[in-house]
């Protein structure tokens, strides 16, 4: 996959003035491969840097009334999101999934092991490996910690419409850095050819 270009930055235009004004955006992320740059104001960059923070926070504070009934936060749910989807992932993709540190990654799986959320497993060809998986109890709450928040998603793409769907995965997608990007084509492709048995 080829990697993010730096055309994100501020595009020259003939006219100086308008320099600071406007920015270019990979195409890919918003509109069919083949379509030609997008420019857009400055203001519309903010206003969407806007649309970001409130939609996280928002969608983010959606799952801390249950998160707060376990005095578990945000990492703990993020681990919980990430073992749940790739059952049996070692603690060494875990960690390059979310992009912390060891010693924050093993304050974080301490909790749920010792809750009882996670369990940990040495793998079959390595006994070295730790390999995690949800317990039944970590299951039973990553599920309400999902519904809640996709009661947000499923509202939001309703009212946007069924293309908005595909448009909001291209421009997330395209704000991701590469091995994110890939990440998210592997473990959801779209293109039904690109499935694996």
């Amino acid at each position: 996959m080829a990697p993010m270009t730096s055309e994100r930055g501020t595009a020259e235009r003939s006219n100086p003035s308008e320099k600071s004004k406007l920015a270019t955006i990979d195409p890919r992320a918003v509109q069919p491969p083949g379509s030609s740059h997008l420019f857009l104001r400055e203001e519309q960059i903010r206003q969407a840097q806007d649309l970001m923070f409130f939609a996280y926070r928002d969608f983010t504070g959606a799952a801390d009334a249950i998160l707060a009934e376990y005095d578990l936060g945000r990492a703990h749910h993020r681990s919980l999101h990430f073992i749940g989807r790739n059952p049996g992932m070692t603690v060494s993709d875990l960690l390059t999934i979310l992009g912390i540190t060891k010693q924050s990654l093993a304050r974080v799986l301490n909790v749920l092991i010792e809750r009882k959320l996670v369990a940990q497993n040495p793998g079959k060809t390595d006994r070295r490996q730790r390999l995690l998986a949800l317990t039944p109890a970590g299951q039973s709450l990553e599920r309400r910690l999902f519904e809640r928040q996709r009661e947000l998603l499923a509202t939001a793409f309703r009212e946007a419409g069924g293309p908005s769907v595909e448009g909001f995965r291209r421009v997330l997608t395209g704000i991701m850095e590469p091995s994110a990007r890939a990440y998210v084509n592997e473990t959801n492709p779209t293109d039904p050819k690109t499935r694996t048995a």
